[in-house]
């Protein structure tokens, strides 16, 4: 006779877990990215700063590179890094900088690709986090920090849902 309701409770539990089986999220366009790397790379730009811009998704792939032409070869995988680290650890590069400043918490700046400097910066929308930019080369993680913000900033309308 207990058999019965656990039964029904099982097959409750099965199908309440059956309508959570899948969720949607929001991706950047291609278009979106470009926009966004663009307006980093212009602010960078105006600047005097040779730099290179990496749009990553949620997931933390490159969506878009770009490199200005006299930026240090190292400052590709860095960008694309910055903006990794940024949505892997939900948070900019510089607030993650300094949460990680003290050796007690430092421990994770040993992964592979993490990295501790400013120039990633998250892109959300709506409570939703749909990738990050990160830019390198500038002189400093404080510019490279603002020339991202200014790619962000470039697409806020575009993004707004």
């Amino acid at each position: 006779m207990r058999a019965v309701p656990l039964l029904a409770a099982v097959c409750l539990a099965t199908s309440a877990a059956a309508q959570e089986a899948t969720f949607t999220v929001k991706q950047m366009t291609p278009e979106t990215a470009l926009k966004a790397a663009q307006a980093a790379l212009a602010s960078c730009r105006k600047q005097g700063f040779q730099v290179t811009v990496a749009v990553t998704d949620r997931a933390g792939v490159a969506q878009i590179v770009l490199r200005d032409r006299f930026a240090g070869p190292h400052t590709v995988d860095t960008a694309i890094n910055k903006a990794w680290t940024v949505v892997s650890f939900r948070q900019d590069t510089l607030a993650f900088a300094a949460a990680t400043a003290d050796p007690r918490h430092s421990g994770v700046r040993g992964i592979p690709r993490v990295v501790a400097v400013g120039g990633g910066v998250l892109v959300e929308a709506g409570g939703s986090i749909l990738g990050a930019i990160g830019v390198s080369g500038a002189p400093g993680g404080e510019a490279d920090d603002a020339c991202a913000k200014a790619g962000v900033e470039a697409i806020r309308d575009d993004i707004s849902f």
